[in-house]
C-alpha cells in the first residue's frame, strides 16, 4: 500500500503538473508552443472561469474514472484531459476570479495541477487496490452505466444551455454543431464546444477572415470524421 501511494504521488504530480501547464499554454498558441488536447481548452473556456463549474465538470468524469479504475484497474484519459485541468483551474479560481492570473498562468497551473494530480491518483489507485473483486464487478455493472449517463446526455445538455445563455449567435452555432456531433460521433459535447468558440468569435469580431478559416476547418473536420465513421453510408442506407 505504501509503495502504491508513493508511486501515485510521484506520477500524479509529474503528470498533473505537465498536463495543467500544457492546457494553460494553449491559450497562448500559436505564438507559444503548447501541449494539450483541443477539447480540453474548449471545455475550460466553456466553464467561463467559474470555479464551481470547473469542479462540477471534472466531478462528472471523475465518477467515470473511479468506476473504470475499480472495475478494470486502468485510468481513463479523462483523468488527465478533464479532471485534473478543471480541478486545478477551480482551485486557483476560488481565490482569484481573474483567469489571466490563474487559468492562463502556466506556472500557477503547474503547481495546482501537480497537487491535484497527486491527490487524484493516490485516491484512485488506493481505492482500486483495496476494493475486493466482488465490489469491482458491482462497480462495473452499476457505476459504469451511471457515469455514462452523466457523460451522455447530462453533460451535453449542460453545455447546450451554456451555449444558449451566451447569446443568440453562440446558441445557434452550438445547436447546429452539437446536433451534427451527436449524429456523427454519438456525443454532442465536442460540437457544442466548437459552436461556443465560433459563436463567441463571431459576436466579438464578426465573420472576419480568422473566423471563416475556423469555420472551414471545423467543416472539413466534421466531413472527415463522418466519412471514416461511415456516417454517409448509414444515411444512404436509411433512405
Amino acid at each position: 500500500m505504501i509503495e502504491i501511494v508513493i508511486k501515485s504521488l510521484i506520477i500524479g504530480a509529474i503528470g498533473g503538473g505537465a498536463i495543467a501547464v500544457g492546457a494553460s499554454r494553449m491559450f497562448y498558441a500559436p505564438e507559444v508552443q503548447s501541449m494539450g488536447a483541443f477539447r480540453t481548452i474548449g471545455e475550460l473556456n466553456a466553464c467561463k472561469g467559474d470555479p464551481l463549474t470547473h469542479f462540477s465538470f471534472g466531478l462528472g468524469f471523475f465518477f467515470n474514472a473511479a468506476a473504470s479504475v475499480v472495475a478494470a484497474g486502468a485510468l481513463t484519459q479523462d483523468v488527465l484531459h478533464r479532471v485534473i485541468p478543471n480541478w486545478a483551474a477551480g482551485v486557483l479560481l476560488l481565490k482569484n476570479k481573474d483567469v489571466k492570473e490563474t487559468l492562463e498562468d502556466p506556472a500557477k497551473m503547474a503547481v495546482a495541477g501537480a497537487l491535484v494530480g497527486a491527490l487524484v491518483l493516490v485516491f484512485l489507485n488506493t481505492i482500486s487496490s483495496i476494493i475486493p473483486e466482488v465490489a469491482a464487478v458491482t462497480a462495473q455493472n452499476v457505476l459504469g452505466p451511471a457515469s455514462n449517463l452523466m457523460i451522455n446526455p447530462v453533460m451535453p445538455i449542460i453545455f447546450w444551455l451554456a451555449a444558449l445563455d451566451a447569446g443568440k449567435t453562440t446558441g445557434i452555432w452550438g445547436t447546429i454543431l452539437g446536433g451534427l456531433a451527436h449524429m456523427i460521433m454519438g456525443n454532442a459535447v465536442p460540437g457544442i464546444v466548437l459552436g461556443i468558440l465560433i459563436g463567441q468569435s463571431v459576436e466579438e469580431n464578426g465573420y472576419n477572415k480568422s473566423v471563416k478559416i475556423m469555420i472551414s476547418i471545423v467543416t472539413v473536420l466534421f466531413i472527415v470524421i463522418a466519412y471514416f465513421r461511415g456516417f454517409f453510408l448509414k444515411i444512404v442506407e436509411l433512405f
